[in-house]
């Protein structure tokens, strides 16, 4: 669950963390009254989900009231495309109008999860202001990193490895030591996925700033912090996301033409993977789980048809703890609820499967069934083009 700049530093700054100062704007009229307010040279932001900003437009420095207005009618209400939310961009609903500062060192630094080796890393570098891929290819000898497990404290030694390699002054030692434990216990006691800060900064007055930062709450933690999820944009994500994840299922939508559904994340990954190879682009990501039910399968049609992209629908359900003959059963009743009038191609696997294909065969339904995963994505590229 992804953050907006402002709401990420609104928790920087409760926990401890030097943030600038500023003020959030919902409307145009409102950004001219704060910029006459905080009169002063200022750096405003549009709020999206999506980093890049200020290459695609969205980050202007302005020192009139006048210019904050002239800026605020030209995005309000507009999708900024950036590199990592091409190619319809997010909306801007706010704006985030800050102040500027006096910056004498600029650094990244970041805290996120590492799955291999089941701990949480710290990265850092001198290199701030630019991605973190970036700053790998042109200079990754600047990159620190260092581990740590879930239920240890930073080491005295970890924090003097990375204040050196920053190549912080030694009277700021100990505020960047204090820096560091506040940001490592945040991270933790919040269930973050992602904590960054890029870039950071000391400023002239040896101070040490968030200027920019983005945070990402562990999805499956949203129910143990809602002061954090509840204030979470659903404006930033397509209308069908909110809809599945509103009715308990996994969907990310895509730009292909290809429903998917399918019981289990490696399965539906497996699923989409085919299609591409057999020449296709899958139009979602959909993970049914692995009870699913009518109603569930019922849900998830809706859901894909709802995207008038999709020219074919592929079902691809492994039956293990609920058999093929109830699944089949559930994928008719639901392709009759629904008035699916597209091909439905359909791989089931498991227990009873010979019975609920036979199930398939005779509900006279525009349903095709498959032999293999590869026999399914192969027909479904096929009837894609077919419906085009």
């Amino acid at each position: 669950m992804n953050l907006h700049e402002y709401q990420a530093k609104e928790l920087l700054k409760a926990n401890g963390i030097n943030v600038p100062k500023s003020k959030i704007s919902n409307s145009i009229t409102q950004t001219f009254e704060i910029a006459q307010q905080l009169n002063s040279r200022l750096v405003i932001k549009a709020q999206i989900h999506a980093g890049g900003r200020g290459k695609a437009g969205g980050i202007k420095i302005i020192n009139t009231p006048q210019e904050a207005k002239e800026f605020a009618s030209f995005i309000f209400g507009t999708n900024l495309i950036t590199e990592q939310n091409k190619p319809h961009g997010q909306p801007v609903n706010q704006l985030l109008l800050e102040e500027t500062i006096l910056i004498k060192k600029e650094m990244y630094f970041s805290i996120l999860i590492d799955r291999q080796t089941e701990s949480i890393v710290i990265i850092s570098s001198q290199s701030g202001g630019m991605d973190i891929e970036e700053i790998a290819n042109k200079n990754p000898k600047s990159i620190t990193k260092e581990y740590c497990k879930i239920n240890m404290e930073l080491t005295s030694s970890q924090i003097n490895t990375l204040t050196i390699r920053l190549g912080i002054e030694k009277k700021l030692f100990a505020k960047f030591k204090k820096f560091l434990i506040s940001c490592f216990e945040f991270f933790k006691k919040s269930d973050l996925s992602l904590l960054e800060i890029n870039p950071l900064a000391i400023s002239e007055g040896d101070e040490i700033i968030a200027i920019d930062s983005k945070i990402s709450l562990d999805d499956n933690a949203r129910f143990r912090h809602p002061e954090i999820s509840n204030t979470y944009d659903w404006l930033q994500i397509d209308k069908k996301e909110v809809e599945a994840f509103n009715s308990g299922l996994n969907y990310i939508a895509l730009e292909g033409n290809i429903g998917c559904m399918v019981n289990g994340a490696g399965l539906a990954m497996a699923t989409m993977d085919l299609i591409k190879i057999s020449g296709g682009l899958p139009a979602n990501f959909l993970d049914v789980g692995g009870g699913a039910t009518s109603e569930t399968v019922s849900k998830a049609f809706k859901i894909l048809l709802s995207d008038s992209n999709v020219r074919v629908v592929l079902v691809n359900i492994f039956g293990g703890i609920m058999r093929c003959d109830i699944i089949a059963e559930g994928i008719i009743s639901a392709v009759k609820e629904v008035g699916v009038k597209i091909p439905i191609v359909v791989r089931l696997e498991g227990t009873n499967v010979e019975l609920g294909k036979e199930i398939l065969k005779k509900s006279n339904l525009n349903i095709i069934s498959a032999n293999s995963l590869t026999d399914a994505a192969k027909k479904s590229v096929e009837l894609s083009a077919l419906e085009n």
